[in-house]
């Protein structure tokens, strides 16, 4: 019998609802590689990099140096907010990957050191800062490869002093970018506080992590 207007399309619906299905679990790869949101909100995090850096190498008869540092502070600030916006997506839709868990802190890696160097391009942070925080991310990336082939990854997870080393360099870094008042306040000064602070923290959060994985390491041969 012929279908009416009235009557439901349960073969379109059945379709439609199989694909919103596979999409919400990420189920479409390339490569290995799972496109879904929050990956594509990191990737789109990694394609701001060349444009946050081109910002500062436009003619200045096209754009002042002030909005030049307001246009940087805007997009690091975009950037940050979808650090957080991947990770609560990838939790809530349920499309956490392992090539998420891959990209995403190198991509707010790159970020943070393409800031870094050029706040230094710009006479905005001296040297020993980048040094001590990239140092850093080199030792506790190889650091963290070397324990998970150790099978003793537990030992150098995330703790809560490396989350407050993150969160005090990414409050710094736009106050150093916008470098102008701000509410009455003296953001260059606040922000050179602040990320001579995030290198302090980076030290002590670097000597944590190897006193874990050393640790870690002495309890396994004693056990052994």
């Amino acid at each position: 019998m012929p279908r009416g207007r009235g009557q439901p399309k349960t073969g379109r619906t059945d379709i439609l609802g199989t694909a919103l299905k596979q999409a919400g679990e990420g189920a479409e790869t390339v490569s290995g590689m799972h496109i879904n949101i929050p990956n594509i909100l990191t990737w789109g995090r990694i394609g701001l990099i060349p444009v946050f850096i081109g910002i500062y190498y436009l003619p200045d008869a096209w754009m002042g140096m002030r909005q030049k540092n307001e246009l940087a502070t805007i997009l690091f600030t975009v950037a940050a907010v979808t650090d957080w916006l991947d990770g609560y997506l990838a939790r809530v839709l349920k499309q956490a990957s392992a090539f998420g868990a891959f990209l995403d802190p190198v991509a707010d890696k790159l970020m943070v050191v393409a800031s870094l160097i050029m706040l230094v391009h710009l006479d905005r942070v001296d040297m020993v800062v980048p040094i001590i925080i990239i140092g850093r991310e080199i030792t506790i990336s190889a650091l963290r490869e070397w324990m998970a082939r150790e099978g003793q990854s537990a030992s150098v997870a995330v703790a809560y002093i490396g989350k407050l080393k993150t969160a005090t360099q990414m409050t710094a870094i736009p106050m150093l970018l916008l470098d102008a008042p701000l509410l009455g306040m003296d953001m260059r000064v606040i922000g050179t506080w602040l990320i001579y602070v995030a290198a302090a923290l980076t030290l002590w959060s670097m000597g944590y992590y190897l006193h874990r994985a050393l640790g870690g390491l002495a309890r396994r041969s004693d056990t052994a």
